[in-house]
């Protein structure tokens, strides 16, 4: 009997460890993202878009950039195309940029794409990193039905100075869990690199909805609720006053193309 004590021993300790230690949370995502926005000469958007569906995409993946969604803004009056990608780091990124450059392939599909014109006018990019209390989920890449995409939401707030943290703080312990109440979808939470503008004061971040109407219809519901009000007056009481700048919040609505892997 005691030599069966002992056989069974390390499985006893290994099942009283696992009662007794609280499941780990996820791993911040440690990826560092790169959101492009093009703007693409009148008449040109659709070339631009078949360009990235038939040749850009394979030649990301083969170099290594991961395709994390592209999307075109609901009202489009600057022909615009943003996209987001992700590397395992700033240094990756300039090597997969770099090789896709040099591919003989992308030279070719550039050439015969811009045989009337460039497809490009203009590019904005930033590099961000994920929030500690971000928390998107492979499960939450796919539209509720197909024939019905989803609307994405691209919400970009500035904060008054020194406020970023307890903008995070709010969002991490309230904001998030009363958007999914109110039929939200939290997709992607991201903060500037140090190294990028408006470092110390910016969070940017991705929601999904059904519909437009949708969407304001849940932000109503989540502006009414008391516990956004007393989240928001805690928050601002202890800052000493609002938590973004005046005019410090900008909405984008966007519609997921066709080749987005983020649907």
């Amino acid at each position: 009997m005691k030599t069966l004590l002992l056989a069974l021993l390390p499985a006893l300790l290994a099942i009283v460890t696992s009662i007794a230690t609280p499941a780990r949370a996820a791993e911040k995502d440690s990826r560092v993202f790169e959101m492009r926005t093009y703007y693409a000469p009148e008449g040109k958007l659709d070339a631009l878009n078949a360009r990235f569906r038939d040749h850009t995409l394979a030649l990301f993946q083969k170099h290594g950039i991961t395709s994390i969604g592209y999307w075109v803004p609901v009202e489009n009056k600057d022909n615009k195309l943003v996209y987001v990608l992700a590397y395992p780091s700033r240094e990756a990124r300039e090597t997969s940029w770099k090789n896709f450059f040099a591919d003989p392939a992308w030279k070719q599909a550039r050439e015969a794409s811009e045989r009337d014109g460039k497809l490009v006018a203009k590019v904005e990019q930033r590099f961000l990193t994920t929030t500690d209390f971000s928390r998107f989920s492979e499960t939450s890449t796919k539209p509720a039905t197909a024939s019905s995409p989803r609307v994405f939401e691209l919400r970009t707030y500035t904060t008054t100075p020194g406020n970023l943290q307890a903008l995070h703080a709010r969002f991490r312990d309230h904001t998030m869990d009363l958007f999914a109440k109110h039929g939200m979808t939290n997709l992607f939470y991201w903060q500037l690199m140090p190294d990028q503008q408006g470092a110390e004061n910016t969070l940017v971040y991705l929601l999904s909805h059904a519909s437009v109407d949708a969407a304001k219809a849940s932000f109503d519901a989540f502006r009414a609720d008391p516990a956004w009000t007393a989240a928001r007056n805690a928050s601002e009481q202890k800052a000493g006053g609002s938590l973004t700048a005046p005019n410090g919040v900008e909405s984008l609505f966007l519609l997921p193309t066709d080749y987005s892997p983020l649907r």
